[in-house]
């Protein structure tokens, strides 16, 4: 069993004890659950806004932990101040290190477009997204069928909350459907975590032409940004390359001017 596959697996059971602790009715009482939310597709295809999806994220399987210490409230304003397109909040807590009050601070804290960054298999996720304040959500093309990501897509729509679809090869754009808004390549493979650019550049001609494409870690300069823009790239998520300095916050903030001065 490959670490995904052992996350999902924890993931079946965290999703079926929370949705006996916390309902889908009791859900849809929540104050984010009411309210609306900015879209990521727009920001992304904002040019006032870099195309960065700076994110927060304190641990992982492959690198253990990366940012023990800075919290939301002080890291995620800063984002915004850089000029993000949008937030990445990691709320999967036994292997990233994540909580879903992360991304509640985030949105309260911050006024652009916040990715609930998870595991999503089943649809009581995508509600309780809905409830904290999320603005899309991933949907991870490895882990579902054709139809959970039909089904998972419609209900995101239906809550008016926007659909990152992470592929890995060419394959699993077939899982791509129209609802989606944003096609993201994961540089990293979910298997073996090895990390390489080109897998974006291989993939981007056989992207759909109608969703925006984004490229998703081993991000680390400038030069990286303008090379993927090159092959049609308008998002660029970036975790690690932040979160590992001390002011993860002014990291984000020095490197967005460094594109604007290369760019």
């Amino acid at each position: 069993m490959n670490i995904l596959d052992k996350i999902v697996a924890r993931k079946k059971i965290e999703v079926a004890q929370q949705q006996d602790y916390t309902s889908i009715e009791k859900l849809k009482t929540y104050d984010f659950f009411k309210k609306e939310v900015p879209s990521l597709k727009s920001y992304l295809h904002d040019d006032k806004h870099n195309g960065i999806i700076s994110e927060f994220k304190r641990s992982s399987p492959s690198k253990g932990v990366i940012n023990s210490l800075s919290t939301v409230e002080q890291v995620i304003p800063l984002y915004e101040k850089a000029g993000v397109s949008g937030i990445s909040v990691l709320t999967d807590s036994e292997f990233f290190g994540g909580n879903k009050s992360d991304l509640v601070v985030a949105r309260k804290v911050s006024t652009v477009p916040v990715l609930r960054k998870d595991f999503m298999i089943a649809d009581y996720q995508i509600y309780e997204a809905k409830a904290i304040g999320a603005s899309a959500i991933l949907l991870i093309a490895a882990i579902l069928s054709h139809n959970q990501a039909l089904q998972m897509s419609q209900l995101a729509k239906d809550l008016g909350l926007d659909i990152l679809m992470e592929v890995h090869n060419k394959e699993e754009l077939d899982i791509v459907n129209p609802m989606v808004d944003v096609v993201g390549v994961n540089n990293r493979n979910l298997k073996t975590f090895e990390v390489s650019l080109q897998q974006s550049i291989d993939l981007a001609a056989a992207m759909p032409s109608d969703v925006v494409k984004i490229s998703e870690s081993g991000i680390y300069s400038v030069e990286d940004i303008l090379l993927l823009r090159q092959h049609g790239f308008r998002g660029f998520l970036i975790g690690e390359n932040f979160m590992r300095t001390k002011n993860p916050g002014q990291a984000c903030i020095d490197f967005s001017e460094s594109i604007k001065q290369k760019a």
